[in-house]
C-alpha cells in the first residue's frame, strides 16, 4: 500500500508538516517494498484551492492513506469520495511515522 505523509523537508528526519494542502513535500512510502520517495508538493503553488489540487496530486500516485496533522473541510470530502484513508498525527518525524506504520502491519 502507498502512503503519503505531509513533510516539511525531503529527508526521513524531517518533521510532519502542519499543512496538508500547502505542505512542502510528500514522503510517499510503499509498505510492500519499504521504499520512500520524497516529492515536491505541486499543489502548494495553487493560488486558490491548494487542498483539492493536493488531493489530486496524491491520488495520481496511487495513495490509499494520507498522514498529516490536519485536513481542511474540502480536502476531507474529496479524500472520502476517493476512498483514501486520512490519519492525523502529532509532531513526529517521517521516520517515526514510518516506524509506527510498520509496527502496525
Amino acid at each position: 500500500m502507498k502512503i503519503a505523509i505531509a513533510s516539511e523537508g525531503n529527508t526521513l528526519k524531517s518533521q510532519i508538516d502542519s499543512r496538508f494542502g500547502r505542505c512542502n513535500y510528500f514522503a510517499f512510502y510503499d509498505t510492500d517494498t519499504n521504499q520512500v520517495e520524497f516529492l515536491n508538493n505541486l499543489g502548494k503553488e495553487a493560488s486558490g484551492g491548494a487542498g483539492p489540487a493536493t488531493v489530486q496530486f496524491v491520488a495520481q500516485h496511487g495513495v490509499k492513506r494520507v498522514v498529516a496533522r490536519e485536513f481542511g473541510g474540502k480536502t476531507v470530502l474529496l479524500l472520502q469520495n476517493l476512498g483514501i484513508e486520512m490519519v492525523t498525527q502529532s509532531d513526529k518525524t517521517i521516520e517515526e511515522i514510518i516506524s509506527e506504520v510498520n509496527a502496525n502491519k
